[in-house]
């Protein structure tokens, strides 16, 4: 089994948007688990992390969010994104292309730069 990494810098909010946008409203927690999923379980997300960038993303106007009963019957958050949050999606999915492309470039072998 491989080990597990933190999320990186920059792209939690990311992860986050995409997931909403892919998976439509989810909880905290299922959200938490999709994105390790996502992730092939590569990536370990830490709750003093993602509730805190929830929060942020809410209080940005990226995601809304309201109370409601989860699959387990118990009280739950859950988040959705608002039609500021679906073009940020979009925004920030095509800048972090950019970066990584330009840091594919460093990564390469000499000849292939």
């Amino acid at each position: 089994m491989p080990e597990k990494t933190d999320v990186w810098q920059g792209t939690l909010a990311l992860m986050v948007l995409r997931t909403l946008e892919s998976m439509g409203s989810m909880h905290g927690y299922g959200l938490a688990r999709r994105i390790e999923q996502i992730s092939g379980d590569r990536l370990q997300l830490n709750y003093g992390t993602l509730y805190p960038a929830l929060l942020k993303l809410e209080q940005e106007g990226f995601v809304r969010s309201r109370w409601g009963t989860s699959e387990n019957n118990r009280k739950a958050k859950f988040y959705e994104l608002t039609r500021a949050g679906q073009a940020r999606v979009r925004k920030a999915a095509a800048e972090w292309e950019k970066t990584t492309e330009i840091l594919a470039r460093f990564l390469a072998p000499a000849e292939e730069a």
